[in-house]
């Protein structure tokens, strides 16, 4: 993955950073935010960086610091699919497995992630974020005695206490390594992101309130949250986020594979509004956007891709409400892909095709439904109704042991197999148990229903 590099004038025409600018500056102007900075990002590089400010010549960059609130469980479900990876848990597992009895045992990692956990959406006792962390000194803390709220598995309830315990279980799983010590050496680090850190470091902005029928502001405090921190407790930089929406958006293999980030982005919980650790929304154009929005006292930020465009979009502000960065990321993605969409790469062929995989393309067909079956990077597969409305498709990932995953639509999930007789003649595709077959119901293959052994015909009424 490309390091976003300092944005340049000239990688956005004067029309579309006058756009990003004017849409930068209404948000800063109406919500009466102290300073807001804002950057997009396309294939790896910073397009555009702008900010504004209440004070005259002081206006942050994309080296200020500001508090991301829960874009920091972004960075905390990436540790957990790492250790998924690296076969140290499981998703499935409950999560006492790695923390012992608690009053979230029997949930599962999964759902954690997922916030289909029912648990409660903050901690017991005084206002956490407002609050010294020591007030929660162990976990029983996190959860007090009601925090079931709902059954597990059934509803998104989303849930800060929720990924408290993930980034716990992160550090058993490290012999109690703190998880922002393996969040630098795994994640940070390898990415170039030296300004995200858990505690601030000049230059930062600092956080306010802004009253809400008077021009006037209040600073807030910031508390250290101890065992909520990772909830929401990082501090980052505009450039930095940069660097992360590029590498949500496709991956880096020194970090995590972009078919684990594909996993992660796809919908885990009723509503399809959230993935593993990652927020789910959609373009106006119905293009899925992923990514995650985040407050705590005196901040707001918003960080939105789209994978498809690759392109990303962050947005930082210091006041404790008011400014919609959310939404103000997502209109600087529009921006940005209606003024000047992404020139596709020229297609090239490849130059090794496997024979017996080029063999399997083609038209199959699912009774007498026809679907094609064309061989897309690598060696994985794409299977398309020949004709709209014509039946089921998929895109499916190659595996190791010779079969393919489908990723999306009734076929998530599924298994493709190719069957073959004794001589080791493809016979047919079986899909999660549905037949395909060369020829519309080939008497030759096994197909499932009363087909007339004589074979086709005219048959009167």
């Amino acid at each position: 993955m490309p390091t976003p590099s300092t944005a340049s004038d000239d990688l956005l025409l004067p029309g579309t950073r006058r756009a990003l600018l004017h849409r930068i500056a209404v948000a800063q102007s109406t919500a009466r935010t102290p300073s807001l900075v804002a950057a997009v990002v396309r294939d790896g590089r910073t397009l555009w960086t702008g900010a504004r400010s209440c004070v005259d010549g002081h206006a942050p960059d994309g080296d200020t610091q500001y508090r991301i609130g829960s874009i920091t469980k972004t960075f905390v479900a990436v540790l957990v699919m790492r250790l998924r990876d690296a076969g140290r848990l499981g998703l499935d597992d409950a999560v006492d497995k790695h923390l012992g009895a608690t009053a979230a045992t029997g949930v599962t990692i999964r759902q954690l992630l997922a916030h289909t956990a029912g648990l409660a959406s903050e901690p017991p006792g005084p206002w956490w974020e407002r609050t010294p962390g020591g007030l929660r000194p162990d976990i029983d803390g996190l959860l007090g005695e009601h925090a079931r709220l709902h059954p597990a598995g059934e509803r998104h309830h989303y849930s800060n206490p929720g990924f408290a315990l993930l980034g716990a279980v992160v550090e058993r799983l490290h012999d109690g390594q703190p998880w922002d010590e393996l969040l630098w050496s795994q994640v940070l680090e390898p990415l170039g992101m030296a300004r995200t850190t858990r505690r601030p470091q000049a230059p930062h902005a600092g956080g306010w309130a802004v009253h809400p029928y008077a021009e006037l502001m209040l600073p807030e405090a910031v508390h250290e949250t101890g065992l909520m921190a990772p909830a929401g407790e990082l501090w980052s930089t505009a450039d930095d986020l940069c660097r992360w929406a590029a590498f949500l958006a496709a991956g880096d293999e020194a970090v995590l594979s972009a078919a684990t980030l594909e996993e992660m982005r796809r919908p885990a919980a009723p509503g399809g509004d959230h993935g593993l650790g990652l927020q789910l929304t959609a373009a106006a154009d119905g293009r899925p956007l992923v990514g995650h929005g985040g407050s705590m006292p005196g901040f707001v930020a918003g960080l939105w891709c789209d994978v498809a465009e690759q392109v990303g979009a962050v947005v930082l502000a210091n006041s404790t409400t008011g400014a919609q960065t959310g939404v103000v990321a997502r209109d600087l993605l529009r921006i940005v892909t209606e003024h000047e969409p992404r020139i596709p790469e020229p297609w090239r062929p490849v130059s090794d095709p496997d024979p017996e995989l080029l063999a399997l393309t083609g038209p199959w067909y699912w009774g007498t439904s026809p679907h094609v079956l064309r061989l897309t990077a690598g060696r994985d597969l794409e299977l398309a109704p020949a004709t709209p409305g014509g039946g089921r498709g998929a895109r499916f990932r190659a595996e190791p042991d010779g079969t393919w995953t489908g990723l999306e639509g009734y076929y998530d999930g599924e298994t493709l197999r190719v069957v073959r007789s004794a001589d080791g003649t493809v016979t047919h595709l079986d899909v999660g148990t549905f037949v395909l077959t060369r020829t519309p119901y080939d008497p030759a293959a096994p197909v499932p229903g009363g087909v007339d052994p004589a074979g086709w015909g005219a048959h009167g009424a």
